[in-house]
């Protein structure tokens, strides 16, 4: 039975979903947040290590402008309304990307939840946020200098010391990676699902989960 550590989701779909409802995409992302919410208590009662969440792309960044402002006022409120929680929940929160393009407000929040959180234990949920992995690697490759390796290339990226994914889920119906962990992915079981990230449930991850430790994990071998 396959061993597993790390879950990684590209949640794609939120605006989808609220456009369906007849209440536009920013109701999707608000439900979005309530099923991320739901999916970190699943995994801590699944007992997994490390979840991923492609929170906001480098991409990202050519939506509209007012969308990109009410996403990043979500996260701010969430963080604002949830830290005594998820300080509580023993859930340690790491940010994966290059947060100087953001704004103060939300790199500072962000600092304050990573600095309270870092020593707790029961979940690791890394938000990547501002994240492109094409960026990540060459930002990995300027900083592997000497002894250049694996080991040491790795060190550089932002899932330093982190298992690299078992899982990678995706909901909305694509199938790609949409420039997400294109190094981590490198052996990961993927997933893709038509389903919207708002209508993912505990049991679509369950019924994963079990398709997963019934996998053949080769990794170049027979």
């Amino acid at each position: 039975m396959n061993r597993l550590n790390h879950i990684a989701f590209i949640m794609d779909g939120n605006g989808r979903w609220g456009k369906k409802k007849g209440k536009g995409r920013n109701f999707g992302h608000i439900e979005g947040v309530n099923t991320v919410k739901k999916i970190v208590d699943s995994s801590i009662d699944l007992n997994i290590p490390y979840i991923s969440f492609y929170v906001f792309s480098s991409e990202n960044w050519k939506r509209p402008k007012k969308e990109i402002s009410f996403l990043f006022r979500l996260i701010k409120n969430y963080f604002l309304k949830e830290i005594k929680n998820i300080i509580q929940q023993k859930i340690r929160i790491n940010i994966l990307g290059e947060t100087k393009k953001l704004s103060k407000d939300i790199k500072l929040i962000l600092k304050k939840t990573t600095s309270l959180t870092k020593k707790n234990k029961k979940i690791s949920v890394n938000l990547a946020i501002n994240y492109g992995s094409k960026k990540e690697l060459i930002r990995a490759f300027k900083k592997t200098k000497k002894n250049f390796n694996i080991k040491n290339f790795e060190s550089n990226l932002f899932t330093n010391n982190m298992p690299n994914p078992d899982i990678l889920i995706r909901t909305g119906g694509h199938q790609r990676l949409s420039n997400f962990m294109l190094w981590q992915l490198a052996y990961t079981e993927l997933f893709f699902l038509k389903k919207l990230w708002p209508d993912f449930t505990k049991q679509d991850l369950i019924k994963i989960i079990a398709k997963y430790k019934k996998c053949k994990r080769n990794f170049g071998g027979v």
